[in-house]
């Protein structure tokens, strides 16, 4: 398994060389539509930027599990809506009117890195939600542990957004949605969650866009005492998904394919009553001291990430949370 940590994109303009001028669409397709009022102003850096982001994905090759989908993963509901390549290794879940498809580990984990490649439904894909998250079961359940992702579709050629959340005990409403910055729907990115008991981050092609950190005390924010399957799924949610739900979703464009390939995992799998491994993960790349902090390369990508790309912040929303959730207090720079 790589180690992230030793092998990050670093956003400076000493890269510009490196990058094909020609991917600048990619930055144009982000800029024209996201129209942020904080966006980087010169155009070299627009050009810098946009040239790196289309070819950042390329920059770095992670550790793939070669394995089936049926070495891994079990199918949730709507089997007739699942399937995959002849060689079993890239895997489609589709929506149409009637239902949408998920799949779970079968296997739960306390702690690793967990990463899959996925590639969004393309065209007009308002209303609809690919879900890529951890949890500690399959359902709603009112003490669940979870880490999401969630992929909000989109009218034809408005950029996807990002949002993310996390649960302890039940309780969220700790959302964060970020703007893509390329077009998840013409090629696979990798998604990955760093989750050890100091910090919990997400990743989108090894930049870090969300830190959650740990105040090393008993709280109500920080889920670290449950083990987690790994789930995705892709279903209807029109009723907020898109412009708060004012986008509703086209069915006659059913149905809406997302696509999945390279799971990878590196974690402490779970063994009932209790793992060996929850004792020795410090012998893990992924809970040794280096994975407890950004590193210096990872800070400026999350730097860029937060002046550019966040357009929602639960911790900066004081008219939602009067008194800010204590988690906010928590620097991700430490």
């Amino acid at each position: 398994m790589n180690n992230p940590f030793s092998n990050t994109i670093v956003f400076n303009e000493l890269h510009l060389l490196r990058f094909p001028a020609e991917k600048a669409h990619y930055f144009l397709y982000y800029f024209l539509h996201l129209k942020l009022e904080r966006m980087v102003s010169s155009m070299a850096t627009l050009l810098f930027i946009a040239a790196l982001m289309a070819a950042s994905y390329s920059s770095f090759v992670a550790a793939e599990s070669k394995g089936s989908f049926q070495d891994n993963f079990s199918i949730m509901w709507s089997e007739d809506h699942f399937k995959t390549s002849e060689d079993g290794q890239i895997w489609y879940l589709s929506l149409d009117k009637e239902t949408g498809c998920g799949f779970q580990t079968k296997q739960k984990y306390r702690f690793g890195w967990f990463s899959m490649k996925l590639k969004l439904v393309g065209g007009d894909s308002a209303g609809v939600v690919t879900a890529y998250y951890m949890c500690t079961e399959n359902g709603a359940g009112p003490t669940r542990d979870e880490l999401d992702f969630e992929f909000l579709g989109n009218r034809t050629g408005q950029p996807y957004l990002i949002q993310t959340n996390v649960y302890k005990n039940g309780t969220g409403g700790r959302e964060m949605r970020h703007m893509l910055w390329f077009d998840p729907t013409e090629d696979f990115h990798t998604y990955s969650i760093l989750w050890n008991n100091h910090q919990i981050v997400f990743f989108v092609d090894r930049v870090p866009v969300r830190v959650l950190k740990n105040n090393g005390e008993e709280n109500n924010f920080f889920p670290n005492e449950k083990p987690m399957y790994l789930f995705s799924s892709i279903w209807n949610a029109d009723d907020w998904a898109t412009r708060g739900g004012l986008e509703k979703t086209d069915w006659k464009r059913a149905p809406f394919v997302s696509t999945y390939k390279d799971f990878s995992v590196d974690g402490c799998q779970w063994e009932d009553p209790y793992p060996k491994c929850v004792s020795t993960t410090t012998k893990k790349w992924w809970d040794q001291y280096e994975a407890w902090h950004l590193s210096d390369s990872q800070k400026m990508d999350y730097a860029w990430v937060q002046r550019n790309i966040v357009i929602y912040d639960y911790c900066k929303d004081t008219e939602r949370y009067p008194t800010l959730p204590a988690e906010c207090s928590l620097s991700p720079w430490d």
